[in-house]
């Protein structure tokens, strides 16, 4: 009965009921939006830092991490390679090794990051062809070739054609020093990177570095990254060697992980104060409704209903509004994120995050962005109505009866 009631009390007063639904409408799309647009900018900010730089996991010799080193190296890469390459959830996989050394274009010279790398393998899981703005990429045979940043070229005044004498120290403590020709110009998107990489075919680092058939590094590309702890476990069990770390991107890039969830927790302010509007917008309209209908409660009270059955009754009303309000921002909330994740928020100037670039922030729909505002708008309506529902529950009859 008492839920019968709320219901047709609900659209016996629409303009109130149409107010309170429009408080938790315009709330439930504001935070789905900012959820979505959330998940969507971190979501593109893991995707372009870890396909571009760390990968999703990277297997180490133990320790490198740590304290890189020119000889914490790891042996039968390959092997190890194809290993992992058979583990489940695996997309691909590139291996790569790191040595420090001075560059010089004529007559400027600069401290330079020799990466080697394999690059069939480093196009299939970084897309590093794409990376390359100027010139080409390396060949896929040694032909001592090099392709630098863009701001070690701007550093080194150097060209598409211009040759890069690399000076350094081998493993095994000779003189490790070679020419080459500087065949491409590459952006990564991340400044520092850049400034400092020059980037070899891994068979010309190896010779230059007598460091053969080793490498540093291997960079795992998963095809799920939410399934990135699974597949890091598969990997560990599968390689079974106590010798190499097995690291997740979130290991990887410590400090990048630590801003981003700083960051998130920032977000999680807003949607708190979003959370509070909501609350207050009800919280008015109810109240109010309960003040105005004193006389009303009044004569409930005064044929015999009972306190708590006009507590529920005040309850039930704003829960019933709530469920209308949550259908109709479901649909809002997926309609604008759906807009978002094809058009975007396009920036005015770039903004950089993390050492990457970004121009557009696209929205992601999922799940969270309709669940999380459902159960805030709910939560919320339903907290702050306890105090009108006490009111009207404590209300006087013969007070009531006399209110006009």
């Amino acid at each position: 009965m008492i839920l019968k009631i709320a219901f047709r009390n609900t659209f016996r007063q629409k303009r109130r009921t149409i107010l309170t639904g429009l408080a938790m409408i315009v709330g439930f799309t504001l935070l789905s939006v900012t959820i979505g647009l959330s998940d969507g900018a971190y979501g593109g900010i893991i995707e372009m830092f870890t396909r571009n730089r760390t990968g999703h996991i990277q297997v180490h010799r133990e320790g490198y991490l740590d304290k890189p080193s020119l000889y914490e190296t790891i042996d039968g890469y390959a092997a190890i390679g194809e290993t992992i390459q058979g583990t489940a959830g695996v997309d691909a996989w590139t291996p790569r090794m790191y040595a420090a050394g001075l560059g010089s274009v004529g007559e400027k010279s600069t401290g330079v990051q020799i990466i080697g790398i394999d690059l069939a393998r480093e196009i299939q899981a970084t897309r590093f062809d794409k990376k390359v703005i100027e010139g080409k990429a390396l060949a896929e045979i040694a032909a001592h070739e090099a392709v630098i940043g863009k701001g070690l070229a701007k550093i080194l005044s150097a060209k598409v054609g211009s040759e890069i004498v690399v000076f350094s120290q081998g493993a095994d403590g000779s003189i490790a020093n070679d020419v080459y020709k500087i065949i491409g110009i590459a952006e990564s998107g991340d400044g520092v990177t850049d400034r400092v990489a020059c980037y070899l075919h891994i068979d010309d680092a190896q010779e230059l570095f007598v460091l053969e058939g080793r490498v540093h590094e291997i960079v795992v590309i998963v095809s799920n990254i939410n399934q990135v702890d699974k597949v890091r476990n598969a990997i560990e069990a599968s390689l079974d060697d106590p010798r190499l770390d097995v690291a997740p991107w979130q290991v990887v890039a410590k400090s990048f992980y630590r801003a981003m969830k700083a960051d998130q927790q920032g977000d999680a302010i807003a949607r708190w104060v979003i959370m509070l509007i909501v609350a207050i917008g009800v919280l008015n309209t109810v109240l109010m409704s309960v003040l105005e209908r004193t006389r009303e409660y009044g004569v409930l009270k005064a044929v015999g209903t009972k306190p708590s059955q006009i507590f529920w009754l005040v309850i039930c009303e704003v829960i019933i509004i709530a469920i209308g309000s949550i259908g109709v921002g479901v649909i809002l909330g997926v309609f604008a994120n759906y807009l978002l994740s094809i058009y975007g928020i396009t920036y005015p100037e770039e903004i950089s995050y993390g050492g990457m670039a970004f121009k557009t922030l696209y929205a992601e729909v999922n799940v969270r962005c309709l669940i999380v505002p459902a159960f805030t708008v709910m939560l919320s309506a339903a907290v702050v109505s306890l105090f009108p529902a006490i009111k009207a529950a404590r209300i006087l009859p013969a007070q009531a009866m006399r209110t006009h």
